[in-house]
């Protein structure tokens, strides 16, 4: 991992975290334990702070970054899938942003809900919990009970922190 101090900030990574050898850390961001930061992923708290919570998950190139002096969140054992721009306020305990998604200023996503790949939550929106939102712009489209999408929401933080693990202990570079 690429961990930078920045004006005196520096990275902060739980011992029982997984952060990749490709990942790169600047700034005043937390890595709270048992969360993982995937291959190429950035997470540039440089004049913010960006804080995963315990068992969260940033995967592959995804990037994170939030306006001057605010504070990001990625909420406990939420997703925030491959190659997503997070520039928001806070990604709900639990949820899960699709790859390839877009979260812009100010925005909120609540806890358990699904954001389709793809998605664009423009600049102040906020997400109700519990919900599958979808769209350009993106909109709450129905509650995520009973729906296939669920499974992800319950199912996705365990996989991914059995498959850190997994990295921490058997993954070498050659």
């Amino acid at each position: 991992m690429v961990c930078i101090e920045f004006e005196g900030k520096r990275p902060t990574v739980h011992p029982e975290a997984f952060v990749a050898p490709t990942a790169t850390l600047i700034g005043d961001v937390t890595v709270e334990r048992g969360a993982s930061v995937w291959y190429g992923a950035v997470l540039r708290a440089d004049i913010c702070t960006i804080v995963v919570r315990e068992g969260a998950n940033v995967q592959d190139n995804s990037v994170l970054h939030v306006a001057p002096g605010e504070t990001l969140v990625i909420g406990k054992d939420a997703t925030v899938g491959h190659g997503c721009v997070v520039h928001c306020r806070e990604v709900g305990e639990r949820a899960l942003v699709g790859n390839g998604s877009t979260l812009l200023d100010q925005a909120v996503v609540g806890p358990r809900t699904l954001v389709a790949a793809g998605s664009v939550v423009t600049p102040g929106t906020e997400l109700p919990g519990g919900m599958v939102a979808a769209g350009i712009p993106c909109r709450p489209i129905k509650p995520i009970e009973g729906t296939s999408s669920e499974f992800w929401v319950e199912h996705n933080p365990s996989y991914y922190q059995d498959l850190a693990q997994r990295h921490r202990d058997g993954a070498k570079e050659i």
